[in-house]
C-alpha cells in the first residue's frame, strides 16, 4: 500500500512537471516580442551576385549593406512539383509559409491555401486584420509576385487586369511600384503612357475612391503630408527598368532604368517614415525585381545596377533598425536568374583594354562592361590600391536553384540560421509580427 503511495506521487509530480513544462513553453511563445517586419526580395539574386557588386563597387575586401546583416541561412527554394521555383510560386510560400504548386499565385494551383497558422490569409492580410500597418514596393510593375500574392490571389499570374484591382482593393496602407497601364482602361492616355485593361475600369479612379493619394513623381514622393491615410506610388508605365540585353539598349539608346522613376531605396525611405508614424507596428515588403529580368536578359551591367540598388535599400533599413531595434530586416530571393558566375585571371590573358572573347571555351556567354565581346569589368580597389578585371559568364536565360542566400537582422533573427526551407521565411516574420513562433 505505501509503495503504490509512491509510485501514484511520483507519477502525480511528473504529469505536473510535464503540464508545467509545457505551460512555460506556451507562455514563452505568447510572450515573445514583436515588431516591425521589412522584408526585402532581390528576385533572382544568389552569392554570387552579391558578391559581384561588392568587388565592382567596394574592391574584393570591400563591404555591403547585405554584408552588414548577421544571422544567415542557405535558402532551400523548392516548390511542392518543381526543384527550380518560379516568381509567383516562391513569393506565394513566403506569404503562406507552405508549399504550392509552380504556377501559384495566391493559391496552390487553382485551389485555396491556407496558411501554416491555419488562416485562409496570407501573412500580410493576416497581419492586416490583427492591426498592423502594411505597405508593398515593386521596382516592377504592380502585379508582380514577389509583393502582389502578399495582398492578392488568383489562378494565373496572366490575369493582370484582375490581380492589379485586387492589390488596390486589399487596403493596403502603402502601394509603390510601376505599372500604370494596369489600372487604366485600353487607350486612356495616363502620366507615362497608353492604358492595356480590357474590363474598362479606371483602376486609378478606383483608388482615389478607397482614400488614397495618389502620386507619380520623385518629387511627389518627397512631400507626402503626415495627414495622408494611404498613398498609392505609381512611377512608371510599366517596370520602372528596360530589361533587354545590353546591346538591345545601346541600339534603343535606353538606359537600364527610367531616370525619372525613384530608386527603391527613396521609395523605401518614404515608406518606412510614413508607416512608422502610425500607430502601431508595420510590415513592410519590397523587391527589386530589375535583379530577376535582367538576370534573365543576360544583362551583366542592368544586373549589377539592380542588385546595387537592392543592397542601398537595405542600407536605408539597417539605418532604421539601428535606431529601431524592435524590427526584423529579412532578405532572401526565390530563385537565382541567368545562373551567373564571375571570374578574373592575370592580365596577360585578359587584357582590359581588349574586348573579351563573345564566349567562353565551354560555349558559356560572355558579358564585358557593355555586353558581349567588350571590355572587362574592373573592380574598384582593395585596401592595397590593386585592381582586378573581370569577365561575367552565363549558363541560362532561366531562372535556376542556385545558391541563394537567406539573412535577417533584428528582433527574432537568431530564427535565421543553417539551411533554411522557404517556407521558413514565413515563419521567422510570424514570430516577429504575432509573438507566436509557428512550429
Amino acid at each position: 500500500m505505501k509503495k503504490n503511495l509512491i509510485r501514484l506521487f511520483i507519477f502525480i509530480l511528473g504529469t505536473f512537471s510535464i503540464l508545467l513544462t509545457i505551460a512555460c513553453s506556451n507562455q514563452s511563445q505568447l510572450d515573445a516580442k514583436t515588431g516591425n517586419v521589412i522584408f526585402i526580395h532581390p528576385d533572382g539574386t544568389a552569392l554570387a551576385g552579391w558578391n559581384a557588386i561588392r568587388v565592382l563597387n567596394y574592391g574584393p575586401d570591400g563591404e555591403l549593406n547585405w554584408d552588414r546583416i548577421s544571422n544567415i541561412g542557405l535558402y532551400q527554394g523548392y516548390t511542392k512539383n518543381t526543384l527550380t521555383s518560379s516568381s509567383e510560386a516562391g513569393a506565394t510560400i513566403h506569404a503562406y509559409g507552405v508549399k504550392v504548386e509552380l504556377l501559384s499565385y495566391g493559391m496552390d494551383g487553382d485551389k485555396p491555401l491556407t496558411s501554416r497558422s491555419g488562416s485562409n490569409l496570407s501573412i500580410m492580410m493576416e497581419a492586416k486584420s490583427k492591426g498592423i500597418n502594411i505597405g508593398i514596393i515593386n521596382s516592377g510593375k504592380i502585379v508582380e509576385p514577389g509583393t502582389g500574392v502578399f495582398v492578392a490571389s488568383d489562378i494565373s499570374r496572366a490575369n493582370e487586369d484582375a490581380i492589379s484591382k485586387k492589390i488596390i482593393e486589399s487596403g493596403a496602407d502603402l502601394i509603390f511600384s510601376g505599372g500604370e497601364e494596369n489600372l487604366l482602361p485600353f487607350g486612356v492616355e495616363g502620366k507615362f503612357g497608353q492604358g492595356k485593361r480590357k474590363d474598362g475600369v479606371n483602376v486609378i479612379e478606383l483608388a482615389e475612391q478607397l482614400g488614397y493619394k495618389v502620386i507619380y513623381t520623385r518629387e511627389a514622393l518627397s512631400s507626402i503630408s503626415n495627414d495622408t491615410e494611404k498613398v498609392l506610388g505609381i512611377f512608371a508605365c510599366s517596370h520602372s527598368f528596360n530589361d533587354k540585353s545590353e546591346e538591345e539598349l545601346i541600339k534603343l539608346g535606353l538606359q537600364n532604368y527610367e531616370p525619372e522613376s525613384p530608386t527603391l531605396a527613396e521609395m523605401m525611405e518614404v515608406a518606412i517614415n510614413f508607416l512608422s508614424k502610425k500607430k502601431g507596428n508595420f510590415f513592410l515588403v519590397v523587391e527589386e525585381e530589375g535583379t530577376d529580368n535582367f538576370g534573365n536578359a543576360n544583362n551583366a551591367s542592368g544586373y549589377f545596377e539592380a542588385l546595387k540598388r537592392a543592397d542601398d535599400a537595405i542600407g536605408v533599413a539597417l539605418n532604421f533598425y539601428s535606431k529601431n531595434p524592435n524590427t526584423l530586416i529579412i532578405t532572401a530571393a526565390d530563385s537565382e536568374a541567368g545562373g551567373m558566375e564571375i571570374y578574373g585571371f592575370l592580365e596577360k590573358y585578359m587584357m582590359r583594354d581588349k574586348p573579351l572573347p563573345e564566349r567562353a571555351n565551354n560555349g558559356a556567354p560572355l558579358d564585358g562592361i557593355n555586353g558581349t565581346g567588350t571590355f572587362p569589368f574592373l573592380t574598384a580597389k582593395d585596401k592595397s590600391g590593386n585592381q582586378f578585371q573581370f569577365a561575367v559568364a552565363w549558363s541560362t536565360n532561366d531562372d535556376v536553384y542556385g545558391s541563394v542566400v537567406a539573412k535577417a537582422e533584428g528582433l527574432h533573427s537568431e530564427l535565421m540560421k543553417g539551411k533554411i526551407d522557404n517556407t521558413e521565411i514565413y515563419r521567422i516574420m510570424y514570430a516577429t509580427l504575432f509573438g507566436v513562433i509557428l512550429e
